[in-house]
């Protein structure tokens, strides 16, 4: 093996290791940078100490206390800081911390990847920096209201190329790379811009839907700390119907949910929610195995079956009609005041069942998903289960994208 080979492995984990040291402050960055559960780099802090030894009840009846007295930003970095005191405090923290569908909070990466409550919706705010073409998402009202409690969750930048627009989306602020560790998935256009497919960095939960791409880098099994290909799973298909001569009134789209099943809105229903970063490769998902064409239409609502068992019809979403209002001369969706400025980019997606498919009314009433304009780059994005706020973000990044055929 080259020896440049070596230390260039040796310069990188060094230096990752030397950023988790000054990130283990209590910065703005460190609350969802630092805790990655599974990481393959290693924790500063010495295992055993003073704090480690604390007896287990005494351990969880603190750990307790914080959660419940923490429930928003920037209070709740107390939660993220004792999961990096060592490896036992992380357990319990583990233990406690329950996930945005059962507490409704966001508190670790991996909430950004698992689905919102049931009954209410999360709101967050995105910013539009259009010189970079960035796309910024925080958890809180507005930048007016929130302030400085408003909590930096994802990012993403638009990339335009020929014939495709490519955002990619990622968990640091200043770090936007398909290679990056920080790398959460991308939103792929087609060439006219009426479909998008989300693909996810993270492998899907018990799905026989595999990678659709990998690094190109050649991976040496005799590097010392070789890296990880990128892996992009498709997870959600977003299409707007064509609207050529511009008769038929908004935009209309149409989100198929590829691994959230139609069942899962029932009563009893379930959506996949990751429990942990999974940065190593294996078999049961493995990008060099066959895996869905690009060219396929993975919109259909049919049953998929696999190696992995079936899981039934795919969720499918559809934004709300609105109604003309005769004396504003516009068309209208009430939003509850979250969208205050007129424009074709607003959404609210809903539940879309047909009557074989037995999904409650309320549900195909209940708001999943909206995205409404309150300044000249600023819009609001609430989104409640079964979505996360990645698949919620990417879906409404294709509302920023140009579509010359479907408006």
């Amino acid at each position: 093996m080259p020896f440049i080979s070596i230390l260039r492995d040796l310069k990188g984990k060094r230096g990752i290791d030397e950023k988790v040291e000054q990130e283990c402050g209590l910065g703005e960055r460190m609350s969802f940078d630092f805790i990655v559960e599974g990481s393959s780099s290693s924790c500063p802090v010495v295992e055993q100490s003073r704090w480690a030894s604390l007896p287990m009840e005494l351990l969880l009846d603190i750990i307790g206390r914080v959660e419940a007295d923490e429930t928003v930003w920037p209070a709740r970095r107390a939660v993220v800081c004792c999961a990096a005191v060592c490896r036992s405090w992380r357990g319990v923290v583990r233990e406690v911390v329950q996930t945005p569908e059962e507490c409704g909070l966001l508190t670790f990466p991996m909430s950004l990847k698992q689905p919102g409550p049931r009954d209410s919706l999360i709101q967050c705010f995105i910013r539009r920096e259009r010189a970079t073409s960035t796309y910024r998402l925080y958890l809180g009202l507005s930048p007016a209201i929130s302030g400085d409690a408003s909590k930096f969750l994802l990012v993403a930048k638009r990339i335009k190329r020929a014939t495709k627009t490519d955002f990619v989306i990622s968990f640091a602020a200043n770090d936007i790379s398909h290679t990056s560790e920080y790398y959460a998935g991308k939103l792929r256009s087609n060439f006219f811009g009426s479909k998008f497919y989300v693909h996810d960095s993270q492998p899907p939960c018990n799905a026989p839907i595999q990678s659709h791409g990998w690094s190109r880098k050649r991976i040496s099994p005799k590097k010392v700390a070789p890296r990880i290909p990128i892996c992009n799973f498709n997870v959600a298909t977003v299409a707007y119907e064509l609207n050529v001569l511009r008769t038929r009134g908004p935009r209309r789209m149409n989100c198929t949910m590829h691994m959230i099943q139609v069942s899962s809105t029932q009563e009893g229903g379930s959506a996949p929610t990751p429990a942990t970063f999974s940065y190593g490769l294996d078999d049961t998902f493995s990008p060099f195995t066959p895996s869905v064409g690009r060219g396929q239409d993975s919109a259909s609502n049919v049953p998929i079956s696999g190696k992995y068992g079936s899981i039934g019809k795919q969720l499918i979403l559809k934004n709300k009609i609105p109604r003309w209002h005769e004396q504003l001369q516009c068309w209208c969706l009430n939003f509850r005041g979250r969208a205050t400025v007129a424009s074709v980019k607003n959404f609210q997606l809903v539940a879309s069942g047909e009557p074989s498919e037995n999904v409650p009314s309320p549900e195909q009433e209940s708001v999943v998903l909206q995205f409404g304009k309150i300044g000249k780059d600023i819009f609001t994005m609430d989104y409640q289960y079964p979505l996360s706020a990645f698949q919620a973000f990417a879906i409404c990044l294709s509302s920023f994208d140009t579509k010359p055929v479907c408006e």
